[in-house]
């Protein structure tokens, strides 16, 4: 009896050639510049603390449904790289959009319950390929009321360590003032900022070169929401809490509208 061939996934990376995948990323770009340029006004500060070339997670908070374009836009026009994200998979599925980000080169996540096992594996080839990722580590937006970043899950900081490349911290803030979280008026911009400010490596030294247990990732996520943290601090010229949000321990949904959800 013929084995059963195992089914390809639809939302699977496809392989594409150099020439094929700059196309692609320099088209998606010609209409997601314009359009950032028109929402806000990108700052940054703290660029130069990331390596010119060779692979790298950049990891951030998570604010609003618009920060991710701030981001981007960072990575692509001021460090002339490009924007490798893992993004929640439902993107992909979108007309128009989800041929464009999918053949740019950014990585479906699901989170229907199924285990995300070749998303990891596409963003692992990048990395091997000296790309740089960037990842929200708490997964969704964040669930604290005064939007301070949540808890992290420990996605990025296993990649990291079983690819054995360096993780940076950034921190934003200014989106939410653009597109309210989880709201769907814009107070479009181009003269509002959101502000960009990248910190220095996060040493995971402790961490690297042996078997991880749970308690061992959960201290090293732990140590990466610390670092975003502090950078929002000083974006915000204030100081967070002193016990970082918890959605589980407030009874919130870790994915989809809560808010919505909850009225």
């Amino acid at each position: 009896m013929a084995k059963r061939s195992k089914p390809k996934s639809e939302l699977a990376m496809p392989v594409l050639k150099d020439s094929e995948f700059h196309f692609a990323l320099h088209a998606a770009a010609s209409v997601l510049v314009p359009i950032v340029r028109t929402l806000f006004k990108v700052r940054a500060r703290g660029a130069e603390k990331l390596p010119k070339s060779g692979a790298y997670i950049l990891v951030g908070n998570h604010v609003t449904n618009v920060d991710a374009l701030a981001v981007a836009y960072f990575i692509y026009v001021q460090l002339k790289r490009a924007p490798h994200f893992l993004a929640k998979e439902g993107l992909f599925r979108t007309p128009i959009i989800g041929p464009i980000i999918r053949a740019a080169g950014q990585i479906p996540v699901y989170r229907s319950g199924r285990r995300n096992d070749e998303p990891l594996r596409a963003a692992f080839e990048f990395l091997k390929a000296g790309h740089s990722i960037a990842i929200f580590p708490e997964g969704t937006l964040t669930r604290d009321p005064n939007l301070w970043p949540m808890r992290g899950k420990p996605g990025a900081v296993r990649l990291a360590l079983e690819a054995g490349v360096p993780v940076y911290p950034l921190g934003q803030w200014g989106s939410e003032k653009v597109l309210p979280q989880y709201g769907a008026k814009f107070r479009p911009g181009f003269w509002k900022p959101v502000d960009i400010l990248i910190g220095d490596e996060i040493n995971l030294d402790k961490f690297r070169h042996k078997q991880l247990s749970p308690a061992d990732l959960n201290e090293a996520t732990q140590l990466v929401m610390k670092h975003i943290t502090a950078l929002v601090e000083e974006l915000r010229g204030e100081k967070a809490p002193g016990e970082i949000w918890d959605p589980v321990e407030h009874g919130q949904k870790v994915t989809g509208n809560f808010k919505k959800d909850e009225n």
